[in-house]
């Protein structure tokens, strides 16, 4: 990316405490037009317009129809979610009042580790998305972390380890599958879905997380490929040799001939057939949700720390040019790669975040998230009540899929307030828990801290992550910043933006939270919650 970092400057004024680009003395020319971006989360799909001062032109948005067939399975149907990406396109240029013929470039931002399989004949799926909250591999996943493989694995790993001191053979010492990777969930298809065991022989199966599905279908079948970012979200891929693991693959049966090929997150992906929009589009970039956040907040620097808080929270910070290596329970994933620089993140997340606040919607709590804020101040305290937020288990540090989400301390005396107050510091105490984790195994120094994402529009939430990280945080005015890092990158690998240094100036902060020194008053709060995280570890496992 240094091309893309060669500055403009001498061409750049400051207004109004924003940066805005003048024509580059080097005889670029200016693209007329506009970078579309659709980001497909958990819960809802976005499309976005975007002109060249990153404002939002035009906007659609459509929620997700997720399908629980059985107790614990999460899925999608890719027929729906492709209508709906279709949808999603026409209605937000429409809302811009443009056409589709001023859509430069399109960049794809998706939720991770979500996939299906399909025909290469047919163009087909032979069974619906499984989503990265699925459980259905839950006993594969127990029952290999608990094999006497494993530990010959861990064995070795330490051993080969110890004499060549490479980070990747320390990673296979302490390796641990999770249902939220997609290996063992493709594991339980292939095991269990005639289909696909018979397309596999014939030759006739495609894999594919949500922007491979959708970007095969946007190009009629003609480009079956994925991106670093989403790639090594998969726990397939070998982010270290930069590869789909043909170890682990021939460990677990998985055939390396049904997955895509991993392309640079910047890149020219093709054109969309030009029936779908009447019009073709240029693909630019697919880029995985969580790192096109860190994108988007221009988290580029080492150190700098994203906090996603949406339906789980993800916390991610920039480690450089190497991956991380971590025995907590922290992820080394790819952020992105654009021409010959490769960016690697260490990532913890906690799964149930926005998902706590929408079950205690459910239960009538409050009737709008909005109002959480105000209840939660209205008392002084949570009056000894503590929430463990594990609705899908405890990840890291504690790494236990077997943790219930519960309330103790609960009292004749105890109202909404309190338990709404109980929740929200929930999500601030496990916030506390990952950046600590985070800051001890990587010894970065910490650049920036940037939070996004639906909850951290709270500013109860904010104000005490502030206080218990003891460090400042910036929120963003646009705070869907997954959907803008995938416009950033698309709008870069045109030159519709010129470097990162136009980007950090597109960026605008809608409040700083800084600490204020409220750590040592929750001392006390934050042993009992520990406690109560304890007791609530292992719980389905006695059952």
């Amino acid at each position: 990316m240094q091309q893309l970092q060669s500055s403009c400057s001498g061409n750049r004024r400051r207004i109004t405490g924003r940066c805005k680009m003048r024509s580059c003395k080097n005889g670029m020319k200016t693209l007329d037009g506009y970078v579309l971006s659709v980001d497909v989360g958990t819960t809802t799909i976005r499309g976005y317009i975007y002109d060249r001062d990153g404002s939002v032109r035009g906007a659609s948005s459509k929620k997700i129809k997720l399908l629980y067939p059985k107790p614990g399975w999460v899925e999608i149907d890719p027929e729906e979610l492709w209508q709906q990406f279709v949808s999603i396109v026409k209605e937000a240029v429409q809302a811009a009042g443009l056409q589709m013929k001023q859509i430069l470039t399109l960049g794809i931002s998706t939720q991770r580790a979500t996939f299906t399989t399909w025909s290469k004949e047919t163009r087909k799926p032979f069974h619906n998305f499984i989503s990265w909250q699925d459980l259905r591999a839950t006993e594969l996943v127990k029952s290999w972390n608990s094999s006497y493989l494993m530990k010959v694995i861990h064995g070795c790993g330490k051993m080969l380890h110890f004499l060549t001191r490479q980070k990747r053979f320390l990673a296979a010492s302490i390796i641990k599958f999770s249902t939220q990777h997609v290996t063992f969930r493709l594991a339980w298809v292939l095991q269990n879905i005639k289909q696909v065991q018979e397309a596999v022989i014939k030759d006739d199966c495609c894999f594919g997380t949500i922007d491979t599905w959708l970007l095969y279908r946007l190009t009629n079948g003609v480009v079956h490929a994925t991106d670093y970012s989403n790639a090594s979200s998969t726990g397939i891929y070998d982010s270290y040799q930069l590869c789909w693991s043909e170890f682990f693959c021939s460990l677990i049966s998985l055939p390396l001939s049904i997955f895509p090929k991993v392309e640079n997150t910047s890149h020219s992906f093709g054109t969309s057939d030009p029936e779908i929009f009447d019009y073709p589009i240029h693909i630019k970039c697919l880029v995985a949700d969580q790192q096109a956040a860190m994108f988007g907040e221009c988290c580029f620097n080492v150190g700098d720390i994203k906090i996603t808080m949406g339906t789980g929270t993800f916390m991610d910070i920039n480690t450089g040019s190497k991956p991380h290596t971590s025995i907590a329970g922290l992820y080394p994933v790819i952020g992105w790669k654009i021409g010959q620089e490769l960016v690697y993140l260490a990532e913890g997340n906690a799964a149930d975040t926005g998902t706590a606040v929408k079950w205690a919607q459910q239960l009538s709590l409050f009737s709008d998230a909005a109002e959480t804020e105000t209840m939660a101040t209205n008392v002084s305290d949570s009056e000894g009540v503590c929430f463990v937020p594990s609705f899908s288990g405890l990840q890291a540090p504690l790494n236990d899929p077997r943790a219930c989400a519960s309330f103790m301390g609960l009292k004749p005396t105890t109202t909404k307030n309190h338990l709404v107050r109980a929740i929200l510091e929930s999500i601030a105490f496990r916030n506390k828990q990952l950046y600590e984790t985070m800051i001890r195994e990587t010894c970065v120094p910490v650049s920036n801290i940037r939070a996004d994402g639906g909850v951290c529009s709270n500013n109860f939430v904010m104000q005490l992550t502030s206080d218990l990280l003891n460090q400042k945080i910036d929120r963003p005015k646009h705070v869907e910043m997954s959907s803008l890092g995938a416009a950033f990158i698309a709008g870069l690998g045109i030159g519709f933006w010129s470097n990162t240094e136009e980007l950090k100036c597109l960026r605008s902060t809608e409040k700083v939270f800084l600490p204020k020194n409220a750590n040592k008053n929750y001392e006390h709060i934050i042993d009992m919650w520990e406690e109560a995280l304890k007791r609530s570890m292992h719980w389905y496992s006695k059952r």
